[in-house]
């Protein structure tokens, strides 16, 4: 009785060892690769499922974006700039069955394949465009990247450089260009003043000799502003009839001239 009650058992305890082991449960953001006797039988999941104990293995592949820094990176520009450059990328397993066959690790896969793009890119732009065009080059980078992890089944969905660390002397060299280029267009922007100034005076002149009341009007305010301050400035009139009429009566230059003698 002792022996059959311990069989029964023990019997008892293999089959619950083996119906726990035929039992899956995958949530919603995993998928279980089921290989068979060392043979990809397919993805399974999400929910309750079974397999067959000893003969089936399941790998579970989470399907959650991975966000992933890219640890900084020494890169030389095309103009030969050493700057030190920092990213993160965003990717997600679309495939669970290539992600578990065609590589062993896919997260350390990415990183890899992550960093060498990101010196190769970057090693081939000037700084001016790594500073100004940085949506370009982080397409780029999203480009080539998903290029390769595509036959891993993983979809590389975004990429963006973080953070880009200028030498010192590069620095001080950008900020000595960047005065220089202010005091350019302060000097310009001056010159358009003065040049636009002149054109208005210029103007003014046509329109008072064609109008000589209103240059009379003119001299009288220039005359109560002056006089408006507490000064002891002495203005004495003079009527342009009076200089017309010197400037009528005097002597041609011919006449005041002596006559040479041959």
């Amino acid at each position: 009785m002792n022996s059959g009650l311990m069989g029964i058992i023990v019997g008892a305890a293999v089959l619950l060892l083996l119906l726990m082991a035929a039992v899956k449960v995958v949530p919603e953001y995993e998928r279980g690769v089921i290989f068979r006797l060392g043979r990809i039988i397919g993805a399974k999941g999400p929910g309750l499922f079974f397999i067959i104990p000893v003969v089936d293995r399941m790998v579970r592949v989470s399907l959650r974006t991975v966000t992933m820094d890219i640890p900084p990176q020494d890169v030389i520009t095309k103009d030969n700039v050493t700057v030190r450059v920092n990213a993160v990328t965003y990717f997600n397993v679309v495939d669970p069955n290539r992600s578990v066959v065609a590589i062993e690790d896919h997260i350390k896969g990415t990183s890899q394949i992550a960093q060498t793009t990101l010196r190769s890119i970057l090693g081939q732009v000037d700084l001016d465009e790594l500073l100004v065009n940085r949506d370009e080059i982080n397409q780029r980078l999203q480009q080539i990247i998903d290029g390769v992890t595509d036959p891993w089944g993983v979809k590389v969905t975004l990429v963006e450089v973080k953070d880009v660390e200028l030498p010192e002397t590069m620095r001080r060299a950008m900020a000595r260009q960047a005065e220089s280029e202010r005091d350019r267009r302060a000097k310009v922007i001056h010159a358009k003043g003065e040049f636009e100034a002149a054109e208005t005076l210029a103007n003014a002149a046509v329109r008072l000799e064609g109008h000589p009341a209103a240059l009379h009007l003119r001299i009288l305010s220039t005359m109560s502003e002056i006089s408006s301050d507490r000064n002891s400035t002495l203005i004495f009139p003079l009527p342009m009839e009076i200089l017309r009429l010197v400037d009528m009566l005097r002597p041609p230059d011919a006449e005041r001239s002596p006559a040479r003698t041959s």
